[in-house]
């Protein structure tokens, strides 16, 4: 079989690879495929070119420690995610103690709770997010990893139990952060639910929110960290100014996090 060479030859093989069950290193150009394979070949090709994302088709993405199921019910965990997965894990084990809670706000697959929840067996995890169908997905990836993550139904801190109020000691979210209008590849706006995407006219609005509303969750000198748009650094540092935030950037030097910490008991 050949291919057809309009996509990129690692996709190419990323394909053989799904219908085949071969492991990628060991897919090549000109791979005898049975019938069947050509056909379910040609399916996922078209569905590629029309721009679906791979890891639609695929059905997997990787994310830090896990490997988790993903479809349209969810945005696509991204590097930057896994990334802030990584600078928040490095700078809880500093602090040479697991917390007793960690909140994922906006979790959509369940990719930041569950990580979390691998990495810190012992520590309590909620994800919480406002979409039923997106929480079936990260209810679904809890069940395939076997990690024990509490998964609540709302919008932002409405999800959560009221008796875990001032006890929070890790929140991070992942929230929606595109303004409004924005321009974004066709894969993405065609593809990805718009809810997990747009936040208003520039971007900040559950940003804002989450600000306003996490004082009274957070425990004393409990860890917040959010992701946020490479040009909303200003607007974050002035939404989370009561934590004494400090901006973070990802492994390509742009500015994507905002970090900060809850006023301690005095």
């Amino acid at each position: 079989m050949t291919p057809d060479q309009t996509l990129p030859g690692h996709e190419r093989r990323r394909l053989l690879s799904l219908v085949t069950g071969e492991p990628f290193a060991e897919t090549y150009e000109g791979m005898q495929l049975t019938e069947r394979q050509v056909k379910r070949y040609r399916i996922l090709e078209h569905r590629r070119l029309a721009g679906e994302p791979l890891q639609y088709l695929e059905g997997t993405v990787d994310f830090g420690p896990l490997t988790l199921s993903i479809d349209r019910r969810a945005l696509i965990p991204r590097p930057e995610t896994e990334y802030l997965w990584a600078l928040v894990r490095d700078e809880i084990t500093s602090s040479g103690r697991s917390p007793r809670l960690i909140v994922d706000l906006c979790t959509g697959s369940g990719a930041l709770a569950l990580a979390f929840k691998y990495t810190f067996p012992t520590s309590v995890v909620m994800g919480a997010d406002l979409s039923t169908e997106a929480l079936r997905l990260a209810e679904e990836n809890g069940y395939k990893t076997r990690l024990e993550v509490v998964w609540r139904e709302g919008d932002l801190f409405a999800a959560l139990p009221l008796d875990v109020k001032g006890h929070v000691d890790v929140l991070v979210a992942n929230p929606p952060y595109v303004a409004e209008g924005s321009f974004l590849p066709m894969e993405v706006r065609e593809h990805e639910p718009h809810e997990a995407l747009f936040a208003g006219h520039d971007g900040m609005e559950i940003l804002r929110r989450l600000a306003d509303e996490a004082i009274g969750w957070l425990a004393p000198g409990a860890i917040i960290a959010c992701e946020i748009g490479e040009e909303q650094g200003a607007a974050a540092m002035e939404s989370f100014g009561a934590y004494v935030p400090r901006l973070v950037e990802d492994l390509t030097g742009r500015t994507r996090y905002v970090f900060g910490r809850a006023p301690s008991e005095s």
